[in-house]
């Protein structure tokens, strides 16, 4: 594959309008392109009278994680996973704490050339469990993840997805199907948040995570970047839990996130880490099963109770797995409860480790 094709590949999900443009039909923003503009994603372009990706092929990085900083703490605890990313975001929000990726307006920074295959096979003789599409969201370079995740289940290598979901319907239907787990950032639980501080809308995203849970075989985790003032009222919270209670059931882990002072919201504080203890209780209050607490130090909220018994079956510091107690069925040892997710008699150890790597073409 040249370099060329490499960067503009065509892209899937749009029509001809009869005004001459043409409408990209990946998500609801529901771009309306003129010869050689960009959708709002920046990486989604119109070329003569078709769509092309601009980044199939190119990454602002890859590099080797824990599993649980995806996070995923119901996905084969204490593997690794090759992580990776392109440019640009079909979202705006301006809170965004990988703004440098998926802001990013400078297609020189995707430094990183690598096909699916060779990613495929690269995952493969590092003997990771997965590979993961993360740093900005997958959903606008669709083919080439896609693409990716069948190279990689050719050769033994589970998918995860780090996503907004901000998608239509026929594209989340193919794009999920080839996900093997994913986590979906819910940013809040109101619309005008949604819109104000993400130029997007809440319902979509709900129906994106009724979809998964509802429709596929995609172990979903849920994260909510808890942004002091903005979406951390017990309120919002409760209700959110509850319409996860409602339309998702209790077994759908919830992660509650510090946000850090970062882009376009420098002057809103941190959040406190008591902040996250008390929407954890919330949210457990509600009946949801599995909460935790990330980007803070709290061992408690990073350690996942037997919804049966209330024994400590996996204990983490950080992303540390410091001790592992379910059968090789998934079931709590002490009362039998079956625990939701996917797990193998004993964790992987791949810790803390974060280790940055090159591909190439």
């Amino acid at each position: 594959m040249d370099k060329e094709a490499l960067i503009m590949h065509p892209g899937r999900y749009w029509h001809k309008l009869a005004d001459g443009r043409i409408q990209c039909d990946l998500c609801p923003r529901d771009c309306r392109l003129q010869e050689g503009q960009r959708g709002a994603c920046f990486v989604r372009m119109r070329e003569g009278n078709t769509m092309v990706l601009t980044t199939y092929g190119r990454s602002s990085g890859f590099c080797i994680d824990p599993i649980e900083k995806k996070p995923l703490n119901h996905f084969y605890p204490g593997s690794s996973v090759l992580s990776f990313g392109t440019a640009g975001c079909n979202l705006a929000c301006k809170f965004c704490q990988n703004w440098d990726i998926s802001k990013s307006r400078e297609m020189d920074r995707l430094q990183d050339q690598a096909s699916p295959a060779g990613i495929a096979a690269t995952a493969r003789s590092l003997d990771v469990k997965s590979v993961a599409f993360t740093y900005n969201d997958p959903v606008i370079f669709a083919e080439y993840a896609m693409d990716t995740a069948d190279a990689c289940h050719a050769v033994g290598i589970k998918t995860v997805a780090v996503t907004a979901g901000y998608i239509h319907a026929q594209p989340r239907a193919e794009f999920f199907a080839k996900m093997d787990a994913t986590n979906v950032d819910l940013k809040a639980f109101t619309d005008e948040f949604y819109f104000k501080l993400t130029g997007a809308h809440l319902a979509p995203v709900l129906e994106t995570l009724e979809y998964i849970v509802k429709e596929t075989r995609t172990w979903l985790e849920i994260t909510t970047l808890l942004i002091p003032g903005h979406n951390d009222s017990e309120a919002e919270i409760r209700a959110a839990a509850e319409w996860m209670m409602g339309h998702l059931g209790p077994d759908v882990p919830l992660h509650f996130s510090a946000f850090h002072p970062d882009y376009r919201m420098p002057d809103v504080p941190a959040t406190p880490a008591d902040t996250l203890v008390r929407a954890r209780r919330v949210a457990m209050e509600t009946g949801l099963h599995y909460v935790y607490t990330g980007n803070v130090h709290d061992q408690e909220g990073d350690t996942t109770f037997c919804p049966g018994c209330g024994s400590a079956l996996i204990v983490r510091d950080w992303y540390q797995i410091l001790s592992y107690h379910l059968t090789p069925e998934g079931h709590c040892p002490h009362c039998g409860h079956h625990i939701a997710g996917h797990f193998e008699a004993k964790p992987g150890s791949f810790g803390r480790k974060r280790i940055p790597l090159r591909i190439g073409a």
